[in-house]
């Protein structure tokens, strides 16, 4: 689960972190109190959607010469003006893709001085099971570049889990920020608020770009994105109400409250499989035979009839599915379960795209025969080989 700016940094000020003052603005109207609130001379307003790259992005209709998603303001009119422009508009970036997402809220922060943008991470490395911190010299919009074309410029190291974050740690990183004399100091400290609150909140990305040094030499918090593990948020009631359903995918959404798991993705074939292993699978071999998957779901393996048709409901919402494979194997999930459910989504939504089915295990012969007698336009497959050709042979053909 991902959180916005404001609520991120509103996390570390709890902890004690160092970040500017900042108001949020949900509608026009309060824009000029908000940034009113604040001294300047200076104020920063930035949109707040689930996506980086805002300050590199544009506003879809955006007059010639238009700022992007941050934008530098030297009064307290102007800021609320830039607030006003950006409320309500749909701010593309490279990580939005080119339908971008709506701007329902905007952050008005006190501007600062900037000697020096550095980054810095916290991330679960999958290779050590470590939490890992990655820092460089390089912060700013640049980064994935610096990432792509100069890896040696960022430096990442593992935490032992029996020792936890020690202050050596936060030296390392200091010296290779290059920071000096108290900053040093300020570094440890700061480091060790970033990994308490990392680990007292199950974090799985915890990324401060840029992480500045102010002209005043200070350490300052200028920008965060945090990340949260779905699988613990029930142990977070403070983190889980800081959800934006808005700005989730609706089918995605609509899918954890069935407790599907659910990703939609860019291709033409919805799946519907259940076990997440068996699923890649399967999205491995609608590839290998030319077509691309328009999305991973697993089932899981106590789907009920109700769950299976929600699943089959939601596949068949996504406007670019071309073709539907649903590929069963029947251990504590029965197929008979499976046709029943796939049955009643279809009469429900109707079947308007090609549909193989392919099942197998538990009750399979039970199972095909639900599907042979419902007089539906189905196709068996015997197989998942048999079942991948067919489907794409369907939707190709």
């Amino acid at each position: 689960m991902n959180i916005h700016e404001y609520q991120a940094k509103s996390l570390l000020r709890s902890y004690g972190a160092p970040v500017s003052d900042g108001r949020i603005v949900m509608k026009a109207e309060e824009a000029k109190t908000a940034a009113g609130e604040m001294d300047g001379p200076l104020w920063v307003v930035k949109a707040q959607i689930h996506a980086g790259g805002r300050g590199k992005g544009s506003f879809k209709e955006a007059s010639a010469g238009e700022k992007g998603g941050v934008r530098l303001a030297k009064s307290v009119e102007e800021a609320a003006e830039e607030a006003q422009k950006m409320l309500g508009r749909t701010l593309v970036t490279h990580q939005t893709g080119p339908a971008g997402k709506q701007v329902n809220r905007v952050y008005i922060e006190a501007g600062s001085g900037i000697e020096t943008e550095l980054y810095l991470a916290l991330l679960v490395d999958r290779v050590t099971s470590r939490i890992s911190f990655v820092c460089s010299t390089e912060g700013g919009m640049d980064i994935e570049e610096v990432a792509a074309n100069t890896p040696e410029k960022l430096l990442s190291f593992s935490v032992d889990p029996v020792t936890g974050y020690q202050p050596f740690h936060g030296r390392r990183i200091a010296f290779e920020l290059g920071l000096k004399g108290p900053q040093v100091k300020q570094c440890v400290a700061l480091m060790g608020t970033l990994y308490k609150l990392f680990t007292d909140k199950d974090m799985e990305m915890l990324e401060i770009n840029p992480l500045i040094v102010t002209d005043g030499g200070d350490l300052k918090v200028l920008d965060a994105k945090f990340g949260f593990d779905g699988n613990a948020i029930y142990r977070h009631p403070d983190i889980a109400a800081l959800r934006d359903e808005t700005e989730e995918d609706p089918k995605e959404l609509q899918a954890s409250k069935y407790d599907l798991n659910y990703i939609a993705l860019d291709g033409e074939i919805g799946c519907m499989v259940n076990g997440a292993g068996l699923a890649m699978a399967t999205m491995d071999i609608i590839k290998l035979y030319g077509a691309e998957p328009a999305n991973f779901l697993d089932v899981g393996g106590g789907a009920t009839k109700d769950k299976v048709t929600e699943a089959f409901k939601i596949i068949t919402s996504d406007p670019n599915v071309k073709g539907i494979l649903v590929n069963i194997f029947g251990g504590i999930m029965r197929c008979d379960v499976i046709a029943e459910g796939v049955i009643a989504a279809v009469k429900e939504v109707g079947l308007q795209v090609p549909l193989v089915v392919r099942l197998e295990g538990t009750n399979v012969e039970k199972g095909k025969e639900i599907i042979a007698n419902s007089g539906l336009n189905v196709i068996a497959a015997e197989n998942l080989k048999d079942g991948a050709e067919k489907i794409v042979k369907a939707v190709k053909g």
